[in-house]
C-alpha cells in the first residue's frame, strides 16, 4: 500500500481524492496549504504526492522546490486549474513528475499515480542495487597482508601488466582482479569474468573464443566468446589451473600475439585485452605433473600476487565482523546488531579453513539466529554448521 499526500486548498478537491485514492489501496495524508504540506511531507515518508499550484501563504511551486531539495526521487504531481503551457513546463523543469489541470480527469489522474509510483520503485532498486555492487568490491582490512595487497594494486593497477593471483578458496582473489580492473585505463571497459573449472573441458573453447555457426552439433549460430566481449578490457580467467592443455595452447596464441580464432573457423581476430588470471593451486607443481604448461604460466606471471588466508590476517576480523553486520542487515531488512567484544575476540580464535567466504556465513548465521547483542557464546554455539 502507497502513502500519498494530497495538498490543496480546497477541502472538496481533498475529500475527493481522499475517497478515491483509499478506494485504490492508498493510504492518503491531507494538507490544507503548503507550510502543513511540507511540515507533513518533511516528518513522514510518502511514495508520491498531489500538489495544487494555487494556494495562500506559499504556492504549489515554492512547495515543490523544497520538496526537491530534501527528497528529489519522490514524485509530485502538480495540479491546478489555473494552468498553462509555460506553468507546466515550469514544474516539469523545478523536479514535478506531472502535471494535471482542473477538473481532473480522475482516469489519467490514477494512471500517472501508477506510473510515478513504478519509477520510483525502479529508482530504488537501482540504488540498492548499486549500493550493493559498490559494496561487494570493497577491500576490508588494515592489517599488514592487506596492506601490502593495496600498495601492489596500486603500482601494478595502471599498467598492462598480466597479473597471476594465487591463494585458497574464499580469500578474496576475484575482489584482487576487480580492484586491478577499476583502477585501471580500462575501468570503462568491461570486465568479463569467466570459470574455468565450472566450464566442461570440451566447452571451454568455444566459451572463451566462440564458435561460428555449424562448428559443432549444438552450435546453432555464431557465438562471440569472452575474449571479444571483453576487448578494450580485462578478462579475467579464474581457477586457471583446471583449464584443459588444448584450451591453455590457445589463450598463450592470445597472449602472444593478441589474436584468437573462434572454433570452427580460420580467419584471425585481433583483440585488446588485459588478461587477469586466478588459482588456488601449486602451478609449479602442476607443470612438473604435466598439467599446465611452463610457457604459459611465464607468460601469465609477469605479476603475482598472493592473497593470505584469513588466519594470516586475524587483525582484520574486527573490521570484517563489522563490514558484514552492516552489509548483511542491509540485505535483510533488520537493524545491525551489537557483537560483545568477547564474540569477535572468539571469531577471531576461530580456525578459517574457509577464509572470508567461511566468515561471512557464520556471521549471516549469527544475525539470524541470535538476539541483538552476539556473544562469545553465540559464537561457540554457531560457528559450526547446524546438524
Amino acid at each position: 500500500m502507497s502513502k500519498i499526500l494530497v495538498i490543496d486548498d480546497q477541502k472538496s478537491i481533498r475529500n475527493t481524492l481522499k475517497d478515491i485514492l483509499e478506494y485504490e489501496k492508498h493510504e492518503v495524508v491531507l494538507a490544507a496549504d503548503g507550510p502543513e504540506g511540507l511540515e507533513q511531507f518533511t516528518s513522514h515518508k510518502f511514495d508520491a504526492v498531489l500538489l495544487d499550484i494555487k494556494m495562500p501563504e506559499m504556492d504549489g511551486m515554492e512547495v515543490l522546490e523544497k520538496m526537491m531539495q530534501t527528497s528529489p526521487d519522490v514524485p509530485v504531481i502538480m495540479i491546478s486549474g489555473h494552468g498553462n503551457i509555460d506553468t507546466a513546463v515550469e514544474a516539469i523543469k523545478k523536479g514535478a513528475y506531472d502535471f494535471i489541470e482542473k477538473p481532473l480527469d480522475l482516469n489519467r489522474l490514477l494512471v500517472t499515480i501508477r506510473n510515478g509510483l513504478d519509477k520510483k520503485e525502479l529508482v530504488t532498486e537501482t540504488k540498492i542495487l548499486r549500493r550493493k555492487v559498490s559494496k561487494t568490491y570493497e577491500m576490508i582490512g588494515e592489517s599488514e597482508p592487506m596492506k601490502k595487497i593495496k600498495a601492489m594494486i596500486d603500482k601494478v593497477a595502471p599498467t598492462d601488466a598480466r597479473v597471476l593471483i594465487t591463494g585458497q578458496n574464499g580469500t578474496g582473489k576475484e575482489l584482487v582482479a576487480r580492484w586491478l580492473h577499476e583502477k585501471s585505463n580500462r575501468a570503462g571497459q568491461p570486465f568479463v569474468e569467466v570459470n574455468c573449472a565450472a566450464i566442461p573441458s570440451e566447452l571451454i573453447e568455444s566459451e572463451l573464443f566462440g564458435h561460428e555457426k555449424g562448428a559443432f552439433t549444438s552450435a546453432h549460430k555464431q557465438r562471440k566468446g569472452k575474449f571479444e566481449q571483453a576487448n578494450g578490457g580485462t578478462i579475467f580467467l579464474d581457477e586457471i589451473g583446471d583449464m584443459s592443455l588444448a584450451a591453455q595452447a590457445k589463450v598463450l596464441r592470445a597472449l602472444q600475439e593478441n589474436i584468437i580464432s573462434r572454433v570452427g573457423s580460420d580467419k584471425d581476430i585481433k583483440v585488446d585485452v588485459r588478461i587477469l588470471a586466478a588459482t588456488n593451486k601449486n602451478l609449479q607443481d602442476e607443470i612438473k605433473e604435466g598439467r599446465f604448461r611452463e610457457d604459459l604460466y611465464h607468460r601469465l606471471s609477469v605479476i603475482i600476487i598472493r592473497v593470505p588466508s584469513l588466519n594470516e590476517r586475524k587483525d582484520d576480523i574486527p573490521l570484517l565482523t563489522d563490514y558484514f553486520n552492516q552489509l548483511i542487515c542491509q540485505e535483510l531488512g533488520i537493524q545491525p546488531k551489537t557483537f560483545d567484544p568477547s564474540a569477535v575476540k572468539a571469531l577471531q580464535a576461530i580456525n578459517w579453513t574457509g577464509n572470508i567466504r567461511e566468515l561471512r556465513n557464520v556471521i549471516e548465521r549469527l544475525l539470524i539466529l541470535c538476539s541483538d547483542t552476539i556473544t562469545e557464546k553465540d559464537v561457540k554455539a554457531y560457528s559450526m554448521p547446524l546438524e
